[in-house]
This record gives structure tokens, C-alpha cells and sequence, in this order.
């Protein structure tokens, strides 16, 4: 594959709507959760603190490398991950209490920011076009190795036949939401990054999305689970995030909430 280039500092420009990625302070219990889950996951734990009166830390990243983490010992109680197949690995290691729940399935979603050459449409013949003109010199994505984002967007580039054209083009982000804060921030001319930051008012006011085709790409289907060591205020927010009120946020933030098969 051709060689792309890494996400670079953006300094002054990162979106503090994207900011920080960590949230809470203290000694309380930690959850590690997927950066696409990042303003979601914040309204569910202000409802949480509020109804239960438990404080809850949450950390977003790339699954892949909390998935590492966790194996290498990191003390998180709860893993929100958006590839199940991080958690199914983790149990089969006798990490986990159990084989977790579906908690979401994910949507990818091709964004612009305002003033780019990029004309966004479900089909990416806009994104075809401005490549054939020479106008995308950076497009951003989550890093295929290690963010189930990236992964897909690079299965729905290729469905798309647009991938290699890409090559010359690519930043990488450390996650999704490193992507989005590329994309949005102008610094790129585009990117393809999680429907749910899409959504998020203070990213959709900086430029314009479209919704990608489900069938492009494998399911993001994401799994939750808890791990050996997790805390009874852990198991409340684990049992709290099945409950209607959580799951709810969850679909207003562009998330579909299935039954457990």
C-alpha cells in the first residue's frame, strides 16, 4: 500500500468541540469507550450522575488500541467498543465477566467544511469529481489498523473504487474523532468520519455531510462489555445504558439501537 500520511498536530486548531477526550477527575471508576461515542456517551453520564448519583470517567480512543491496553492490563471496567470483535477476543482470554451486549450499530458519513472544492453526496461522485480535477490534497480517515471507522471507511472507498486514487491524499487520525477534527477544521478537504460526530451541532455548523450506504462496508456493529475487575457503580452504568432513556440519546446521536440477536 502506498504510504499515507500521519494525522499532524493541529495546535490552536483543534475543535474544542472535539475536546478533551477524557472526562471527569478523581479517583472513579473508568470507562474506555469509543471515540465515536464521544457526545453521546457524555449526555448519557450527566443523566446517569444525576439519576443515580454515581461519577463515572469516561476515556474515548480507538477501539483496537484499548483493545490492547485492556490486555495489557489497563484498570478500565467497562469497554465500549465500535468492532464487536474486540470484546469477543477479550472474553475468549477470560477477561471480560461475560461476552458483553450490542449496545449500537454505527454509520459512516462523508463531511466536508465549508469552502472546500468537495461536493458530499451518498454515492461520493462528488468526491470522484474533485479528485479527477486535482482538489483533494488531504482527505481524512481514522487509521485502518486499529479504528473500526477507518477500517470501514477504507471498505466503503474501495466498494466506491476510490481508494487508490486516494493514496496521495490520506491523513490518518489516532481515531474518529481525530479524523473529524481534521476534516472540520478546514485542514483537510474532506474526511470520512462516524455519522454521530456528523450530527453533532458544533461539527455540522462547520461544513456539510451525507450518509453513506450501510451496505458499503461491514456492519459496525459495537459491543459493550464488562471487565473482570468492574465496580457495582460500573455494573449501574452498564445496566443504566440498556434502560430507554440512555438508548434514545443513543438514536438521536445517529446511533441504531438493535436486539440482541
Amino acid at each position: 500500500m502506498s504510504p499515507v500520511r500521519p494525522l499532524r498536530r493541529l495546535g490552536a486548531i483543534v475543535l474544542a468541540c472535539l475536546l478533551p477526550f477524557t472526562a471527569g477527575h478523581g479517583q472513579t471508576p473508568t470507562v474506555a469507550a469509543a471515540s465515536d461515542l464521544q457526545f453521546a456517551l457524555q449526555e448519557v453520564q450527566t443523566l446517569f450522575a444525576r439519576d443515580r448519583g454515581h461519577p463515572i470517567q469516561l476515556v474515548f480512543g480507538s477501539s483496537g488500541n484499548f483493545y490492547r491496553q485492556i490486555v495489557e492490563g489497563a484498570p478500565f471496567e467497562l469497554f465500549l467498543s465500535a468492532d464487536e470483535s474486540f470484546v469477543t477476543r477479550l472474553a475468549e482470554q477470560g477477561l471480560t465477566r461475560d461476552e458483553g451486549q450490542l449496545y449500537a450499530i454505527g454509520r459512516l458519513a462523508v463531511f466536508a467544511p465549508q469552502g472546500s472544492p468537495l461536493a458530499v453526496d451518498a454515492d461520493l461522485n462528488g468526491l470522484r469529481a474533485a479528485l479527477q480535477r486535482g482538489e483533494i490534497r488531504r482527505f481524512a480517515i481514522a487509521s485502518p489498523e486499529h479504528a473500526p471507522y477507518g477500517a470501514r471507511a477504507e471498505e466503503a472507498l474501495r466498494h466506491a473504487g476510490l481508494w487508490d486514487a486516494l493514496q496521495p491524499a490520506l491523513v490518518l487520525g489516532e481515531n474518529v474523532s481525530q479524523a473529524a477534527q481534521f476534516a472540520a477544521s478546514g485542514n483537510a478537504q474532506g474526511g470520512i468520519i462516524a455519522y454521530s460526530l456528523a450530527l453533532a451541532p458544533n461539527v455540522a455548523a462547520l461544513g456539510t455531510y451525507a450518509l453513506l450506504p450501510e451496505h458499503w462496508h461491514s456492519p459496525l456493529r459495537q459491543r459493550m462489555v464488562m471487565l473482570k475487575n468492574a465496580s457495582p457503580a460500573i455494573a449501574a452504568f452498564y445496566d443504566y445504558l440498556q434502560q430507554p432513556a440512555a438508548q434514545a440519546i443513543l438514536r438521536r446521536h445517529g446511533f441504531a439501537v438493535p436486539a440482541e440477536d
